[in-house]
């Protein structure tokens, strides 16, 4: 079967996680065991007037019983009707498509930095990681939204053992301020050794974090946002600059890049 052949998948689990944010488990679904953190799928709502597909971050996978978990923010209609999806009703799913995360080197300590809905692919590199038996003392996991209601599955990144960091913009959780102003201040208090991030989030977040990581000369990944009319490099819908020049598509090229490979 080709990775662009789509395949109908029961909705088997709902989770209202707070008024905008929720989560949907999908399976059994049979490309389960291709998926990499970082990688997203694209998901078609069958039963309604949608036309274009929504791209969704995996957020987790669960290889047993063959299903993966996608979380979500409500932005538009297309993720309002989702969010109303009950267990047994049915998406249309494409994937995995894109480019997923490179591992970190074992002598590595990674700086995860989430911003709202970057979260989920970051959850699932993070619990991939730990699953694989790195320690996940090394994994700092900052994570950032605007209230307290915007930062979720707070238990689920702590039973993870990771260090955990929650900020919100008007300190109603964790500390207060930007999410990359709070890594840049560990950092400086800190020292860590072989530093590699991994950000995921807000287009003004991510540029802060490019921007913090080059100034230290930190190695890392940056995962985009963007839409994703085809999800496969056909319609052109999703092009972003090259720093080095020229251009690059979220969907195909994407949406995990270099730090420094886009011009944010």
């Amino acid at each position: 079967m080709s990775k662009y052949s789509s395949e109908r998948v029961p909705v088997s689990r709902v989770r209202h996680l707070s008024p905008n944010y929720h989560s949907l488990k999908l399976g059994p679904w049979s490309r389960i065991n291709e998926c990499r953190p970082g990688q997203f799928v694209h998901l078609g709502l069958p039963d309604s007037e949608i036309y274009f597909r929504r791209a969704m971050s995996i957020a987790a996978v669960d290889t047993g019983s063959g299903q993966i978990e996608i979380i979500f923010k409500v932005f538009g209609r297309g993720t309002r009707i989702l969010s109303g999806y009950h267990k047994g009703d049915v998406v249309d799913v494409l994937g995995p498509l894109g480019v997923p995360f490179t591992p970190p080197r074992q002598n590595e300590t990674c700086l995860f930095v989430a911003g709202g809905v970057g979260f989920p692919p970051l959850f699932y590199l993070a619990s991939r990681l730990v699953a694989r038996g790195r320690d996940p003392e090394t994994i700092e996991f900052f994570y950032g939204g605007r209230t307290s209601g915007e930062v979720v599955e707070r238990q689920r990144i702590r039973q993870l053992g990771v260090r955990f960091h929650p900020v919100t913009d008007d300190g109603s959780f964790g500390s207060k301020g930007l999410v990359t102003e709070a890594v840049e201040k560990y950092l400086d208090g800190h020292p860590v050794k072989r530093p590699r991030m991994y950000a995921c989030g807000p287009d003004g977040m991510l540029k802060a974090a490019d921007d913090l990581a080059r100034k230290l000369g930190i190695p890392g990944e940056v995962s985009l946002e963007a839409p994703m009319p085809c999800g496969f490099g056909v319609c052109l819908g999703c092009v972003v600059p090259l720093r080095a020049g020229g251009h690059a598509r979220v969907c195909k090229e994407g949406p995990v890049f270099q730090i420094g490979e886009v011009l944010l």
